[in-house]
């Protein structure tokens, strides 16, 4: 197939595969996610939906390998796979990070964007789920810190937002919050997409001119105990820790993170 020939197929399936998902999300809101809800209670409810929802991502990163959108590669994927009250921190470039991760992850719970619980098409999805709304600052920590109480893992990108390429990495000072609070260990993970493509402000129909290859590689668990002291305040502590991911999550994604161009 000519450059032009699988650029312009490309388009048209990357068109297909946003519309499959959010067609799904409609579907799976309609006719699977009440007789989940009539038949359990909760908590059983909400790991069930989020089972099915595990799924319904790793069908949707299977489409668009299948139809040459993207390559997808693993790397330490079963640290993810059997997590249990962890925090799973990760940097952000495109905008299918979080489904990439939940298709690895059978019961894993995030926090989601206030817009999206009001999406007609994903709203239900992230409802049915029991997600965590970042609508409310103030009470955000007490949600995670009690979400992650569970037993279940939370995904958390701390930069907030996806990154900007070329940027260095940003954190907020959330996660560290979260991990110092639920005492909880963190689980990195580096994510790396090549060619650039989903990220902050890119638009859907504009394609790298190559299929984009997105890895993920889960680094070993870090324990934040160093960071508790007696004698040193939560909000210090949340600083510090802060700094040290963003200093180990830089070094670790341009010592062997980052993808060849």
């Amino acid at each position: 197939m000519s450059d032009g020939l699988n650029y312009c197929w490309r388009l048209l399936a990357t068109a297909g595969c946003f519309a499959v998902f959010g067609i799904g999300g409609l579907l799976l809101t309609l006719l699977v996610f009440p007789p989940v809800a009539l038949c359990s209670r909760p908590p059983t409810r909400s790991t069930r939906v989020r089972w099915i929802i595990h799924k319904a991502f790793g069908a949707f990163i299977w489409l668009m390998e299948s139809v040459g959108i993207m390559r997808f590669e693993l790397i330490g994927g079963e640290s993810l796979r059997h997590c249990q009250n962890t925090l799973v921190l990760a940097n952000h470039p495109t905008l299918i990070d979080v489904v990439a991760l939940i298709s690895l992850m059978p019961a894993a719970s995030c926090v989601v964007k206030q817009r999206l619980w009001r999406n007609p098409f994903l709203g239900g999805v992230v409802r049915a789920a029991g997600y965590i709304n970042n609508s409310l600052p103030e009470t955000l920590i007490d949600d995670c810190s009690r979400d992650l109480a569970t037993g279940h893992p939370l995904i958390i990108f701390p930069e907030g937002t996806r990154s900007v390429p070329g940027q260095a990495l940003r954190f907020l000072r959330g996660a560290a919050y979260i991990a110092l609070k639920s005492g909880m260990p963190v689980l990195p993970v580096l994510i790396d997409c090549q060619p650039t493509t989903l990220g902050k402000n890119d638009r859907w129909y504009r394609i790298p001119q190559r299929r984009f290859h997105l890895r993920l590689e889960v680094l070993k668990p870090i324990s934040v105990k160093e960071w508790v002291s007696p004698n040193v305040s939560l909000p210090i502590a949340a600083r510090r820790l802060t700094r040290a991911l963003e200093a180990y999550f830089t070094l670790e994604l341009n010592k062997h993170g980052r993808l060849e161009a």
